[in-house]
């Protein structure tokens, strides 16, 4: 076929395709019931009938930017103990329980006091407290029932029960068959008004551990964590997910309490409910069960700006592994203009083997193992990063390849990219999108998504309308005003420094 033929013949099909998958986004918007409950929690329902059953999201608009100083983890920590059951939900005998939980509470925190005095903790009191504590918290075991929460969803039929904490919210979700909707109002509201944060100090030794596993033992997740220090040096963004060791291995029940006076704010929280439901009936189970979490209306603490960046920032780790190549720009957040031409650079840049850079590194130069792009790092509520991982093939260095990286982003300046590479990139986008409306749990994930970080679900219906409009000037202008050297971080993970 004709070269100008098939682009041409491309060009309609995509027309097409794209016509038909934007009428159906208008038509989601359309189906979708928004509905503010008196306290300020919001709810979204989505009535489809393809199989019996329902897909529920319940999202925080807390993360970890919201941490107090000095409690970095907490977010994540009250993610954890969010499992642990209610005063009904795994409880015995709550009674007796609660007396228990307030004495290792108590031994808790004056163990850990004595434990910050360093040098001049007493080795006698520390012993003596430890014991105490370990006994307590053995007592404790024979008034609730582990892992009952997980139980009541299994036994229940609930698939893809999980949770997850971020930068910027918090999620928990599950899904179910359609007549157990009342179970996970329930259970759920329950949680939020009632939660018993057991086993306290025994999780934290698991939130340590896991730091150690996905941090300090891992190269990428040390990596990661230094690059991401570097770039934030005021905004929240630049402190982990899991937290500093050092806050981790004090946090306590105090600082659990007061991150969850934030997470249990209805104006903060997101339920979305996709499925086989009625949506009158199921407005009021969800009424009935959440409607009694009271408002709160507090004035959150003011998260403070990234300041502009005015020059080149770099960190490297030294590690026994293959070394890594991690670039980032500063750039805007949605819904701004600039933020849907990032999404278009993304696709341009890493989506498929026939994407600029992994064409380019991967297989022409072949001195890259792997090259991705991620817009919107490491979260989309504050300017965030465009960010660029790449792995060097062996004999080839970081160096190397970030050579090859700025000589790609330097083409990207020097010349708008050609009609058919801006087709085929919105072309993928448009099948990522497609794909997220494929079942229950992606709809309700997108929907409450949006709606909680954005304020308005719409933004995933409308996406692609404004992604039509990305133009080849488009991407070339963001390139040239965001892709500079004053405006990037770059981290080196190496077995031995690299020599320039």
């Amino acid at each position: 076929m004709n070269p100008n033929k098939y682009l041409k013949y491309l060009i309609i099909v995509l027309l097409f395709f794209s016509s038909a998958v934007n009428s159906y986004g208008l038509a989601l918007e359309k189906k979708v019931i928004k509905t503010k409950l008196d306290n300020g929690l919001t709810v979204l329902m989505l009535e489809r009938h393809v199989n019996p059953t329902v897909s529920l999201y319940i999202r925080h608009r807390v993360g970890a930017v919201d941490e107090s100083h000095g409690q970095t983890g907490a977010a994540h920590f009250l993610e954890h103990l969010m499992f642990k059951g209610t005063a009904t939900i795994g409880a015995k005998d709550y009674a007796q329980e609660k007396k228990i939980l307030a004495a290792i509470e108590e031994t808790g925190t004056a163990l850990d006091k004595e434990k910050l005095k360093g040098e001049k903790a007493r080795p006698q009191t520390i012993k003596q407290l430890t014991a105490r504590l370990n006994e307590l918290q053995s007592q404790a075991k024979q008034y609730f029932i582990p892992n009952e929460l997980d139980r009541l969803y299994t036994e229940n039929g609930g698939l893809d029960m999980n949770a997850s904490t971020g930068q910027d919210v918090t999620t928990y979700h599950v899904s179910l068959p359609a007549n157990k909707i009342e179970l996970w109002a329930r259970i759920e509201s329950d949680r939020l008004l009632n939660p018993v944060f057991r086993e306290f100090y025994t999780e934290r030794d698991v939130i340590m551990e896991e730091r150690r596993q996905r941090v300090e033992a891992d190269p990428e997740g040390k990596l990661y964590e230094k690059f991401l220090s570097a770039a934030f040096q005021v905004h929240p963004y630049g402190r982990p997910i899991l937290g500093w060791t050092r806050d981790m291995k004090y946090l306590s029940p105090e600082a659990a309490r007061k991150i969850f006076e934030k997470y249990k704010a209805p104006e903060s929280i997101v339920i979305a409910v996709v499925g086989d439901i009625e949506p009158a009936a199921t407005l009021q189970l969800i009424k009935k069960y959440f409607g009694a979490i009271p408002p709160q209306k507090e004035k959150t603490a003011a998260i403070p700006v990234e300041p502009r960046q005015t020059k080149e920032r770099r960190v490297s780790v030294n590690f026994d592994a293959n070394p890594m190549l991690f670039i980032g720009y500063h750039k805007p957040t949605a819904p701004a203009y600039d933020d849907y031409v990032f999404d278009v650079l993304e696709a341009i840049l890493t989506s498929g083997r026939t994407s600029r850079l992994y064409n380019s590194l991967v297989i022409r130069q072949g001195i890259a193992k792997s090259v991705s792009a991620y817009n919107g790092t490491p979260g989309v509520r504050y300017p965030n990063l465009f960010l660029i991982s790449a792995e060097p093939r062996h004999p080839h260095t970081n160096a190397e390849l970030e050579k090859a990286v700025f000589g790609e982003i330097d083409k990207l300046k020097e010349q708008p990219v050609s009609a058919a590479e801006l087709a085929k990139a919105k072309n993928h986008i448009r099948m990522q999108y497609i794909k997220n409306l494929d079942s229950n749990s992606e709809l309700a994930s997108a929907l409450s998504y949006y709606e909680t970080l954005l304020g308005d679900y719409k933004y995933f219906a409308n996406y692609l309308n404004v992604i039509d409009r990305v133009s080849a000037t488009d991407v070339q202008n963001a390139a040239k005003k965001y892709f500079n050297k004053n405006n990037r971080t770059v981290g080196r993970l190496s077995q031995a420094r690299d020599q320039e």
